[in-house]
């Protein structure tokens, strides 16, 4: 007998990239232990982010252009067209972003500001600002939690309301409830994350998960 829910679940997982590299999820384990020290924290969180960028960035387009080696004329390829702009969702999303740029330094970076209120666990606005010429450019919404999905797609909606066009969101941390939400709110955006976990809980935090990304990664409650 057919399923009829697995059409749609195989729609989702298309939009939807695991990354499994046995590096990423080594140092996702790492970063998962509760007595991990802040700086410990960091400092993997930053190495992880440059494994993660490495894989969202894997099918950017190039262009052939004149260069001389030390050795002979050749045309090589480099990367074709606007600078990238990687979209951090403050606070945690820095902390990939930090990472992401020494893999890219010449990216520009957006900041959006969203706090969830507990009560509702809805994404509140504070702070954005956002590179000219994003309809030009591609775009990376970088948040580490993807936890009810509800900041990442704001974040999404407020760069598609500034002009972006090609968007892609990442996050290192994943579940189902959220990739369910994004999917649903945000078809054609391309998803990468490196785990998929077991659910919410009652607070809304990722079981097994991390924790708080941002409190771990600052040292704050």
């Amino acid at each position: 007998m057919n399923d009829p829910d697995a059409g749609s679940v195989g729609a989702t997982m298309a939009q939807v990239t695991v990354i499994d590299h046995p590096l990423v999820q080594h140092k996702l384990t790492l970063m998962r232990d509760k007595e991990r020290s802040t700086a410990n924290f960091r400092l993997l969180l930053r190495e992880i982010s440059l494994l993660l960028a490495y894989e969202v960035t894997r099918d950017l387009p190039t262009e052939l252009v004149d260069i001389e080696t030390p050795v002979a004329p050749m045309r090589a390829p480099k990367i074709a067209g606007k600078k990238l702009v990687f979209a951090s969702v403050l606070r945690a999303g820095n902390g990939l972003v930090d990472g992401m740029l020494d893999l890219v330094p010449s990216a520009r970076v957006a900041h959006v500001g969203l706090y969830r209120d507990h009560d509702t666990l809805e994404p509140v606005q504070y702070f954005f600002k956002a590179p000219a010429g994003l309809e030009d450019r591609l775009v990376i919404v970088v948040d580490p939690m993807l936890a009810t999905g509800n900041s990442m797609v704001e974040a999404v909606e407020l760069m598609r309301r500034k002009g972006a066009r090609d968007i892609r969101a990442l996050c290192l941390l994943a579940a189902p409830e959220g990739v369910k939400r994004f999917v649903e709110a945000c078809p054609g955006v391309p998803l990468f994350t490196a785990a998929i976990d077991e659910r919410l809980n009652e607070l809304g935090y990722i079981v097994p998960g991390l924790g708080d990304a941002g409190d771990r990664l600052y040292g704050t409650k």
